[in-house]
């Protein structure tokens, strides 16, 4: 049950302006950035990107002809300034108020002239503050950090009746206020997140191997509908990236459910037409059968009839991938120079679920493409070894391609060669259209097969065909009707005079 007075803030929340977070990706989380005039919380470890994104909030509001302050507690002018100038930024417009010594005070046998946080009073600190606030009259400020307010209050009544006069203070001024803390205390201060308007956690997280990665989550928002859940993000030049979790049932977009071809008639014979937009198509087999040429002929086709499409390539580089092309005839060079297809290497080491998403987001609405290859989805979870729910946010990934009307081919790598092979994830229940590609040996020579084993969204021919790769791209044969247990491992045949490869 909503209390009177809890209805009464959220009515006045909703009739509060709303002013930008610096940071377009936290705006896009919360709705449109926060409510004015109130206090908000940034809290995290050293290292998590607390102060960037604090300065980054100063600034935007510089922008918009706002006054900024920034109170340091353990920070000098200098090390923010630093901070700024490796983000390329200048921070002309925001007023700096330290209360930690310059360096040269720090000489024993130089006379202390200004006030350091452990030798004064915590009222007495607070005071300065006040009256720094009077004298600038800002519309952003930014206090770095409650840790050293929690070590001069030295018990857990004293800071709590500290942090509401600061907030008592800065109710009755037209002031947003953000506070920053790292989490030095032993416990979560939960106390602290009842007297903020807003909490935002953010994290860093070390892995096995590769970089660290970062992620935030906002824990709560007073009067303010947000998304909910971890937001990966990375720190480069320029401030905090935050790559907003993808929610596929926020993005519908009307689109026509016809056929892609592939610009291969007998494959788009075998597929009962070919493969529909909106759709994701499973391309499944041993490692060299295939796969990816394939995925690249629907590529090509698009750039043909002069739509974009993007290749996200985990496991090869794009000179491998280039090669490759030119060997089935088919002008891939081309097409890139053109800006019809993008070719991205994903660095395996280097990526997160949210950012990886994010750049798929953005070939989509800012390129328009209409045709996305992962290749592979091993590589994929390659990149993300220490990632849970990977399957969930593929198929989140999948869903929003769906509504977007994108045609989504996905590469899978089995174990193994011939016979017997393993799967490293079932993933085929998300998948529209499975096609699977396999080698079988027959009179000495490995020879290659596909089937289209599902489509959900029509009908599909169920025989086995096989198929060559040549300098003319991908051919199919017919049916292979005299042959028997080809996709078991063990095929064998039951015509009468053994055949020469009919994919020619």
């Amino acid at each position: 049950m909503i209390s009177k007075a809890s209805a009464a803030q959220d009515g006045e929340s909703k009739d509060l302006p709303r002013v930008s977070t610096g940071s377009e990706g936290l705006d896009n989380i919360l709705g449109g950035g926060f409510d004015a005039n109130r206090m908000y919380l940034y809290e995290g470890r050293p290292g998590t990107g607390k102060t960037t994104m604090a300065l980054q909030f100063l600034l935007r509001g510089v922008r918009s002809g706002e006054r900024g302050l920034y109170i340091s507690l353990s920070e000098t002018k200098r090390e923010l300034d630093l901070v700024a100038k490796r983000h390329g930024w200048s921070l002309e417009g925001v007023d700096i108020f330290e209360l930690v010594p310059p360096e040269t005070t720090l000489d024993p046998d130089r006379e202390l002239t200004v006030f350091h946080p452990a030798e004064m009073e915590l009222n007495e600190t607070t005071n300065l503050v006040f009256k720094e606030v009077e004298r600038i009259n800002p519309a952003r400020v930014v206090l770095d950090s409650l840790s050293e307010l929690r070590l001069l209050a030295q018990n857990p009544l004293r800071y709590r009746r500290q942090v509401l006069a600061l907030k008592h203070f800065f109710t009755n001024r037209k002031c947003t206020v953000v506070l920053l803390d790292d989490l030095s205390s032993s416990q979560d201060d939960l106390q602290l997140h009842s007297i903020a308007h807003g909490v935002v956690m953010l994290e860093q997280l070390a892995i096995d191997y590769g970089a660290e990665r970062r992620r935030l989550r906002v824990i709560k928002m007073r009067g303010i509908k947000f998304r909910g859940g971890f937001h990966d993000f990375t720190i480069e030049e320029g401030g905090l990236h935050i790559f907003p979790r993808l929610v596929a049932a926020e993005h519908h977009k009307p689109f026509r459910g016809e056929c892609t071809p592939s610009g291969n008639t007998e494959l788009d014979q075998l597929l009962g037409g070919g493969l529909e937009r909106g759709t994701n198509a499973l391309l499944i087999g041993a490692a060299g059968v295939g796969k990816s040429s394939l995925a690249l002929t629907y590529a090509i086709a698009a750039a043909e009839r002069g739509e974009h499409a993007v290749f996200f390539a985990f496991d090869e580089g794009r000179g491998t991938v280039e090669a490759r092309a030119k060997t089935l005839g088919l002008p891939l060079e081309k097409y890139i120079e053109s800006g019809h297809i993008r070719f991205q290497q994903i660095d395996p080491a280097e990526l997160s679920p949210g950012e990886f998403a994010a750049n798929v987001r953005r070939s989509v609405e800012c390129d328009n493409a209409r045709i996305v290859i992962i290749d592979s989805l091993n590589g994929y979870l390659n990149a993300m070894p220490d990632e849970r729910f990977l399957i969930l946010q593929m198929h989140e990934l999948l869903s929003y391609l769906a509504q977007q009307g994108v045609l989504t081919i996905l590469v899978l790598a089995q174990h193994g060669l011939v016979g017997p092979m393993d799967t490293p994830l079932d993933i085929s229940y998300l998948s529209d259209a499975v096609i699977m590609l396999r080698y079988f040996e027959v009179g000495g020579t490995v020879r290659r097969a596909l089937s289209v084993v599902k489509k959900r969204s029509g009908q599909h021919e169920h025989t086995i065909r096989e198929f060559r790769l040549s300098s003319a791209g991908i051919r199919l044969g017919p049916p292979l009707k005299e042959f028997s247990g080809i996709f078991s491992g063990n095929p064998s045949y039951t015509g009468k005079a053994m055949p020469e490869g009919s994919a020619g």
